[in-house]
């Protein structure tokens, strides 16, 4: 299924867990990203390090701890930590300013909350480059000070898609526009969402154009007591928007919603928005909209559903590799998480849901 790793300590300890236990992991997305930098931009994989460390202030003002960390997974693994810095800063590099073309999209997050049902449920299919399938790792983080995070991620990463013992929890979208900055890297960003406490908290750190480049977190979190809530939070060095209806349900793709952004000077990238992210987002709300229309339950199991949709393939929910695009542009769906967040349970299925299964984790 997937490697779980349960790390505990200090933040060097935890990093050194972790880079010793997934080295093999860490080794899978260092050979992913060295091609993908030099198939996306030209450049080689000193480069990327010497891009990699303009980021590292921005990092220890925030936390000076997940630099250790960092450090730790360097050691642990044996490599440099230039080298893991290049895989947390992986979204600046490769597709913050990109003026390429003939880019393939994917993932796709929704939530459904209150007023619509009783519960938080948060949760996406996250494509991308189908060897990344053999980086993935189930991290359960126990950190003094910290909110237990439990996440998905990708070898040497250490933020990504998961939830705390909190109730608070995080998806990705990764969004291709023409700025990005020297400040902190999107999945640091979603580390430290998940590290807070609140809703407030993890607001608190991502906005004023604290991140270094543009994307959409989906922010859920129920305060165990009845009440929850779900955020689409657009990102970027601009600063945040908060997009979507609060009508307990929300859908986001690969393509920038803010309007308050786009007059800020932030222009999308993204070549396939029509044929490929707005077809999967109006995939979406279709499927939702038919499940209420129908009185039908809205639950992990509808999620499950909607995630294997294959409509308008391979350009579906249910990603598949677009053959007709360069190597190192194609993806697909890599994995699909629910997460309910009034549950604190989380169900993992890695490859496409079409052709393979859920398990509790």
């Amino acid at each position: 299924m997937i490697k779980k790793l349960i790390l505990q300590g200090s933040a060097k300890e935890i990093g050194r867990q972790y880079g010793s236990q997934a080295s093999e992991q860490v080794m899978q997305s260092l050979e992913t990203y060295e091609k993908l930098f030099y198939g996306y931009k030209k450049l080689t994989w000193k480069q990327a390090r010497e891009v990699a460390l303009r980021h590292v202030n921005a990092i220890d003002k925030l936390d000076h701890q997940l630099i250790e960390e960092m450090e730790g997974v360097a050691e642990g693994a044996g490599v440099d930590f230039e080298d893991i810095l290049a895989l947390n800063a992986r979204s600046e590099i490769a597709l913050a300013d990109y003026q390429g073309s003939n880019f393939s999209d994917g993932c796709t997050a929704i939530a459904i909350t209150s007023p619509l049902i009783e519960e938080t449920i948060i949760g996406q299919n996250w494509d991308w480059k189908a060897q990344q399938k053999n980086s993935l790792l189930l991290l359960e983080i126990h950190k003094p000070s910290k909110p237990i995070v439990k996440m998905v991620t990708e070898g040497g990463m250490i933020g990504k898609i998961g939830f705390n013992s909190n109730g608070l929890g995080v998806c990705f979208n990764a969004l291709l526009t023409n700025k990005s900055s020297d400040t902190i890297p999107i999945h640091i960003g979603l580390r430290a969402v998940l590290d807070s406490y609140s809703l407030s908290e993890a607001i608190s750190k991502i906005k004023g154009g604290n991140i270094a480049a543009a994307a959409s977190y989906l922010i859920g979190y129920d305060d165990q007591k009845g009440n929850g809530i779900a955020v689409n939070v657009e990102v970027s060095p601009f600063g945040i928007d908060l997009v979507g209806e609060n009508d307990g349900r929300l859908v986001h793709t690969n393509h920038l919603l803010s309007h308050s952004l786009k007059k800020n000077g932030l222009t999308d990238m993204n070549e396939y928005i029509f044929e490929d992210s707005m077809l999967r987002k109006k995939r979406a709300e279709q499927l939702i909209s038919r499940k209420i229309m129908n009185k039908e339950p809205l639950n992990m199991e509808a999620f499950k559903e909607w995630f294997s949709d294959q409509f308008n393939a391979p350009n579906s929910i249910n990603h598949f590799e677009n053959e007709f695009v360069p190597e190192h542009r194609r993806m697909e769906t890599v994995f699909s998480i629910i997460m309910n967040l009034s549950k604190k349970k989380m169900l993992l299925c890695i490859g496409k849901p079409s052709e393979s299964y859920y398990e509790e984790v």
